[in-house]
């Protein structure tokens, strides 16, 4: 098989049957051997009824998982890798914002420029202010901490991937904003970026609110942090801590010198515990001590979990 597109979707009845006729005419158009993939994210309207139609008319075409209540975008993406069949993957989104004649484009892409993931960059907004420029500084931030400097659009919803791509990485959370920094940590390089058009809604309304910025840039962060250090929390918590409770021993040190000092050279000097440099001290060490101690609990349950040597092998001859 060709192509598998997955489209997650959530309340989108209305477009379902022009998004599928649009595909239909794209497939047979450049002779592909393709499947598409509907994941109803839980949707209360009828969109699955009308996938359940679209699949009767189209039975080896078309797919559909009916998710019991709304989990969100990763999940559904992860529920779609696993079933999808095709050399090349697809992900798209239901409300005819994402247009499937840019289709052959990331086909091609893949197959022949070997990308191992490409990403759509709608250069060309159709939202409002409110929308775009939280996305561009959301973008500008993605860039500098992934690394990944050649992508405008991280969020995009349509993309293409090698099949080896999906089958390798876990889309969990919301972490689909970051699918393509999840595809460079699984040792997947070659990732890539075209243009794509971008059209205005015609059905319904966003699904998204503005908490999507400040959740996206927690997953951010969280993404970071385990890339880097989630086999060795021990050179996080253990460096960390290590520094703020040598700081706070040397302060310890310095106070009860200087009371010492002033003792010796008949100077006036007070209590060591009257001083709240002393305090502050004490406290970097506990802080210290206790971050350590969480390095150490860490290193133990990464060296117990299951996943420890889950290492990407290309090829073995």
């Amino acid at each position: 098989m060709d192509i598998s597109i997955v489209v997650p979707l959530y309340n989108e009845e209305e477009s379902l049957p022009e998004l599928y006729a649009w595909i239909e005419r794209v497939m047979k158009a450049n002779g592909f051997v393709y499947e598409v993939i509907f994941v109803n994210d839980g949707s209360t309207d009828r969109s699955w009824q009308v996938i359940e139609q679209l699949q009767e008319q189209h039975p080896d075409v078309v797919k559909g998982i009916k998710f019991r209540r709304n989990y969100g975008k990763s999940p559904a993406l992860y529920c779609g890798f696993k079933q999808a069949q095709g050399d090349v993957v697809i992900t798209m989104d239901a409300d005819l914002q994402d247009n499937p004649d840019e289709i052959p484009g990331l086909y091609r892409m893949i197959t022949q420029e070997n990308y191992d993931l490409v990403s759509g960059w709608k250069k060309k907004r159709y939202d409002p202010l409110s929308k775009t420029i939280p996305t561009k500084l959301f973008n500008a931030t993605a860039r500098r901490v992934s690394g990944i400097r050649n992508l405008h659009d991280f969020n995009c919803g349509l993309k293409a991937y090698r099949k080896e791509v999906v089958k390798n990485i876990e889309v969990y959370g919301e972490m689909h904003r970051y699918i393509p920094y999840l595809a460079k940590n699984a040792g997947f390089t070659r990732i890539g970026e075209k243009v794509v058009h971008h059209q205005a809604r015609k059905y319904g309304k966003t699904k998204f609110g503005l908490d999507r910025f400040v959740n996206g840039y927690l997953d951010l962060i969280s993404l970071w942090f385990l890339s880097v250090f989630g086999v060795k929390p021990m050179h996080f918590f253990g460096l960390l801590g290590s520094l703020m409770f040598l700081l706070g021993f040397i302060s310890v040190i310095i106070v009860g010198a200087n009371k010492l000092y002033n003792m010796n050279h008949g100077m006036p000097y007070r209590l060591v515990t009257e001083s709240p440099y002393f305090y502050l001290a004490l406290t970097l060490m506990v802080i210290g001590t206790q971050l350590f101690v969480a390095g150490f609990l860490g290193e133990l349950i990464s060296r117990n979990a299951p996943e420890r040597n889950n290492y990407q092998i290309e090829k073995i001859i």
